[in-house]
């Protein structure tokens, strides 16, 4: 009876607080709606670092890109001219194509979710309405943050002399902040994003009850990505509008739409020749597959003919951006086949059971944890252009004569023929300097590269090694038919942040660069900074960030789809 009379005081005292919760925070779907906000308040310090300092300098960059002035930071409103002073017309082209490929990229994202809710016999078109207005809230957000910068960048030219006080500061803010414009964004944004939560919210619900408890809203959001596509768009064809609404009224010849299409249809036809290339192997019959690669080899060859008015183009632009874009890659080719091969040598020997290699991996680790600046400091001792230096003097013994290093800009292939064939400017190779250039970067992120590689060496079972031992292989077979597949993950993750990195590299660079290279060791990153810091051209360097931006997020993209098939995860 003690106990009855306990259970009942128990449930006497339970109920009251059960009944305190609110109806949509209890059972299951409540523990998931408090979970998720769990999650998302865990989330939200990360969001705004990452939004403060990762995102807002990227809006900031693009802002900033379409102003026009020198030694200040708000300049005039300039549209897509900084694009054009670096690149020519082919900044048009470009603006075209990324719009394009930003619908392309939602429209993927939608289809994919359509086909995978298909495979499973359920509908994604409930979360439509809530995932329109998501990305229209987010689209209404960069109109917020462009309408905000501009006010927020005058603050400083009203703050000079006298009125320069905390207290006209926060005025200003506050004004900034208060305008008509600003908040009309701010609240639309606020308003659409609440709308899309709460519809959401509801057919979530209606969707766990009919049994389908997956949630498809972010990717319907995905049309923040055709409305800025849009936008893009827009923005494109109202700068080369007004471009060429000049050019008539000054009375020059402008064949810019020709030039925008002729392009445009090039890099078409070379996209369908890569797609027909692609698909060739996954024909059955030989005619089939003979009969693409012919319509490829056409295709490629009209594409070519098509882009050949890209040298005009070329020639319109900076010459020292160009010069930049040449640098760099003949940087990143001299450097990451280099550094990987070596670190991928080392690494196999110091897996081995010998002795000391715990101090040997220090010892090649410590290159890349050493000051940057120091360390190219000594090399731009080592290799100094004097006689009686530590480089030169070791190849005098072998009777070659002093060299001029960091200070000569003549490519490496011209010196190694000599003056009795004058090779054309683009097949000299990087200038002597860069190599010098490309040797501190291989012994630099040797040691790295290395470390990496011998955790992937790790993660192999040595079980794997005793069967193909047993089979009759050798340490070749081995390495080719082991080693290399299941260290295929790695090479692909340091490949990818090798080439990133040679596209970014910049303090050593810039120690050991000089003015007597005349520019052969100035990547795009030392571009960049020279305009930004020599020039005080801020505009102009942030349109040139942007575009360095989109080239990574390029061989990004390309290096994906190559290494997608050839890397083996086990």
């Amino acid at each position: 009876m003690s106990t009855v009379a306990t259970g009942k005081l128990i449930t006497g005292n339970v109920a009251p607080q059960t009944r305190l919760k609110p109806r949509w925070l209890a059972g299951p779907q409540g523990r998931r709606m408090r979970e998720t906000v769990l999650a998302y308040a865990f989330l939200l310090p990360a969001i705004l670092i990452i939004g403060t300092f990762g995102l807002f300098p990227l809006l900031f960059a693009a802002y900033e890109s379409t102003l026009r002035g020198l030694n200040k930071v708000v300049g005039t409103y300039d549209g897509l001219n900084n694009y054009v002073k670096a690149v020519g017309n082919l900044a048009y082209v470009v603006g075209f194509w990324v719009a394009l490929l930003f619908a392309w990229f939602a429209g993927r994202i939608v289809v994919q979710a359509v086909r995978a809710a298909a495979q499973k016999g359920r509908t994604p078109w409930p979360w439509l309405l809530p995932g329109l207005l998501n990305g229209a809230g987010l689209a209404v957000f960069l109109v917020f943050v462009f309408r905000l910068l501009p006010a927020l960048l005058e603050i400083p030219t009203k703050l000079r002399g006298r009125n320069n006080t905390p207290e006209n500061f926060r005025q200003l803010v506050g004004e900034a902040w208060s305008s008509a414009p600003v908040q009309q964004a701010l609240w639309l944004f606020l308003a659409l994003v609440a709308a899309g939560l709460l519809i959401g919210y509801f057919v979530g619900r209606a969707q766990r009850r009919a049994g389908n408890p997956e949630v498809y809203m972010d990717e319907f959001a995905a049309t923040f990505l055709v409305i800025v596509g849009v936008g893009l768009a827009w923005f494109t064809w109202t700068e080369v509008s007004k471009a060429y609404s000049a050019a008539l009224e000054s009375g020059e010849g402008l064949d810019l739409w020709t030039q925008i299409i002729t392009i445009s249809a090039g890099f078409l036809l070379l996209l369908l020749a890569w797609l027909l290339w692609e698909s060739a192997s996954d024909r059955l019959s030989n005619i089939s597959t003979a009969a693409r690669l012919g319509a490829a080899t056409l295709l490629l060859v009209g594409g070519w003919v098509l882009i050949g008015e890209l040298p005009r183009l070329i020639a319109q632009g900076d010459k020292e951006w160009w010069l930049g874009l040449q640098v760099t890659p003949w940087y990143a080719i001299g450097t990451v086949p280099t550094q990987l091969a070596i670190a991928l040598l080392l690494a196999v020997l110091l897996f081995q059971d010998i002795h000391g290699k715990g101090f040997f991996r220090v010892v090649y680790f410590i290159p890349y944890i050493a000051p940057f600046v120091g360390t190219a400091a000594v090399f731009r001792l080592l290799f100094s252009q004097s006689p009686d230096k530590p480089v030169n003097s070791f190849l005098e013994l072998f009777g070659i004569a002093p060299q001029r290093w960091l200070l000569d800009p003549t490519g490496i292939f011209q010196l190694m023929l000599g003056n009795a064939v004058q090779l054309p400017v683009w097949a000299a190779g990087p200038s002597l300097a860069l190599i010098v250039i490309m040797i501190y970067g291989v012994w630099t992120f040797v040691g790295f590269n290395t470390v990496v590689f011998l955790a992937g060496l790790g993660g192999i079972a040595p079980e794997t090694y005793e069967a193909a031992a047993i089979d009759g292989a050798g340490r070749w077979a081995q390495f080719r038919h082991i080693t290399l597949p299941l260290l295929s993950p790695t090479i692909y993750f340091l490949t990818l942040y090798s080439v990133i990195g040679t596209f970014k590299a910049f303090n050593h660079i810039y120690v050991l660069r000089t003015a007597a290279a005349l520019g052969t060791t100035d990547t795009a990153s030392v571009v960049i900074f020279e305009a930004f810091k020599r020039d005080t051209r801020y505009g102009y360097a942030s349109a040139l960030a942007i575009l360095l931006l989109l080239i990574i997020l390029a061989l990004t993209a390309v290096n994906n789809r190559i290494a997608s098939r050839r890397v083996f995860y086990g």
